[in-house]
C-alpha cells in the first residue's frame, strides 16, 4: 500500500515543481467549408457521411436569396430558398462531426507548404475568431452586377430572373420583356421561345452599328431570327421598371411545384410612350461574392476561381478546392452546385486518408514515395461510380 503511495504522488511532484503548463491548442479541422449555399452545404454533407471533423461558415448571403421559390430540383421543387437551406441544416445538425457557424471569412493564410491554413472570420458582433483546417473549400459563390436602373434591383427575383429553369416557367405564355444588350438579345430569344413568343428585346441604346456588326458575327443573320419570331427591338434608354402586380399574391397550395406568377410591370423611358411587361428575362453580367480565394492567391479564369476537374475541383494551390457558382465549371445551377460539393468531399475525404497512411508508414519505418500522395483521377471515379449494376452507375472512367 505504502508503495502505491508513493507511485501515485509523484505527478502531483512534478507538477509542484513546473513554473507553467503548456495550453494545449486544439487540433485542426479535416476542413473548413466557406459558405453555406447549396455548394457548401453539400460538401459538408459528404464530409460528415465519412465522420471528417469540419467546419461551415456561413455569412449569410445568397444569390439566389431574392427569389420567391426554387425549382428544378427533385423533391424540393418549389420550397423557399431559405427553407432548403433550413432543412439541409437540421438534417446535417444530427452529424457530431461537423459544425456550422455564421460568420464572414476576411482572410486565410496558407502554412507550412499548404498543408495547415489559418482561417480568420468576423463574428455578427465584428469579433474576430481564427481557426485551422488542413483544407479549405471556397464555395463562395458568385454575385449578380445588376444595373442601377430603378426597379430592377428592386424586383430581381420576384418577376426579374436570369435563369429559365429556375423561373421561366411560372412565367410563360406571358408577355415577356428581354434585358440585356443587342448582342444578347438573338441567344435569348432562341432560349426562351419554348415558354415565351410574345417578347420584347429592351436593348437599352445598344443598337449601334458596331453592335449590330458583332451580333452578326457571333449570330449569323439575327435580323432574320428575329422578324420571323415577331420580336420587337426597343433601343430607348430605360428610365424606370415600375411594379404594378406583384404575382406573389397567388393564393395558390404553396406544397404546389409550380403555378402561374401574375407580375405585371411598366417600363418608363425619358420620352414616349411606357411598355408594359409581365416579366422579364434578363443578361447581366456576374462576378465573384467573395475576394478571399483570389487573395488566397487562386487563379482565375474569367473571373472564376480555377479548378481542375479531374483532381476533386482542386484550385493551383494544394488543399484548396472551389465548388460552386464559383469554380470555372462555368456551370450555375443547383443540382450542379450539390455534385460539385459532393465531388470535392470526396476527393478531399481521400486525399487525407492517404495522407495520414504515408505519415503513419513513414513514423513506421517505411519509405513513402512522394507521388503516391497524388490522387489517381480513375480511382476516385470508381470510389464515386459504385457497382456497374447500380441505378446510378455513371460508367467507365473516361478522362
Amino acid at each position: 500500500m505504502g508503495n502505491l503511495r508513493t507511485i501515485a504522488c509523484f505527478p502531483l511532484l512534478s507538477l509542484a515543481g513546473a513554473t507553467a503548463i503548456a495550453r494545449q491548442e486544439p487540433a485542426p479541422y479535416d476542413a473548413v467549408i466557406v459558405g453555406g449555399g447549396p455548394s457548401g452545404l453539400s460538401a459538408l454533407s459528404g464530409l460528415a457521411r465519412v465522420r471528417r471533423n469540419v467546419l461551415l461558415i456561413d455569412s449569410g448571403e445568397y444569390r439566389n436569396g431574392p427569389t420567391r421559390h426554387m425549382h428544378d430540383l427533385i423533391g424540393f421543387d418549389g420550397v423557399t430558398p431559405a427553407y432548403y437551406r433550413w432543412a439541409a441544416r437540421e438534417q446535417l445538425s444530427h452529424y457530431e462531426t461537423v459544425s456550422m457557424i455564421n460568420g464572414t471569412v476576411t482572410r486565410i493564410e496558407s502554412l507550412r507548404n499548404n498543408t495547415l491554413f489559418t482561417v480568420t472570420k468576423t463574428g455578427e458582433t465584428g469579433e474576430e475568431e481564427q481557426v485551422q483546417a488542413r483544407k479549405i473549400v471556397l464555395a463562395t459563390g458568385l454575385r449578380d452586377l445588376l444595373p442601377g436602373t430603378p426597379g430592377v434591383e428592386e424586383n430581381w427575383g420576384k418577376g426579374i430572373y436570369w435563369c429559365p429553369w429556375c423561373d421561366g416557367h411560372e412565367h410563360a405564355d406571358q408577355t415577356l420583356g428581354l434585358l440585356g444588350s443587342l448582342e444578347d438579345a438573338p441567344g435569348m430569344v432562341r432560349e426562351i421561345l419554348t415558354l415565351n413568343t410574345d417578347l420584347v428585346a429592351f436593348v437599352n441604346g445598344t443598337d449601334t452599328p458596331e453592335a449590330r456588326a458583332a451580333t452578326e458575327e457571333s449570330f449569323p443573320d439575327w435580323e432574320e431570327f428575329l422578324e420571323i419570331h415577331n420580336v420587337t427591338l426597343e433601343n430607348r434608354t430605360i428610365s424606370s421598371i415600375t411594379r404594378l402586380k406583384d404575382g406573389g399574391d397567388t393564393g395558390a397550395d404553396p406544397s404546389l411545384p409550380t403555378y402561374p406568377e401574375e407580375d405585371l410591370f411598366r417600363v418608363d423611358f425619358p420620352d414616349g410612350e411606357s411598355v408594359e411587361r409581365a416579366a422579364f428575362f434578363a443578361s447581366f453580367p456576374n462576378t465573384q461574392a467573395s475576394s478571399i480565394g483570389e487573395e488566397l492567391g487562386v487563379e482565375l479564369w474569367g473571373d472564376r476561381l480555377a479548378v481542375d476537374p479531374t483532381r476533386g475541383l482542386v484550385t493551383n494551390i494544394p488543399g484548396v478546392y472551389a465548388i460552386g457558382d464559383a469554380n470555372s465549371d462555368n456551370v450555375t445551377n443547383i443540382p450542379h452546385a450539390l455534385f460539385s460539393g459532393k465531388r470535392t468531399a470526396v476527393y478531399l475525404h481521400v486525399q487525407i486518408a492517404r495522407e495520414d497512411a504515408a505519415e503513419e508508414l513513414a513514423a513506421n519505418g517505411d519509405s513513402v514515395e512522394t507521388r503516391d500522395l497524388e490522387l489517381d483521377p480513375r480511382a476516385v471515379w470508381e470510389e464515386m461510380n459504385g457497382h456497374p449494376r447500380d441505378i446510378l452507375h455513371a460508367g467507365e472512367f473516361d478522362q
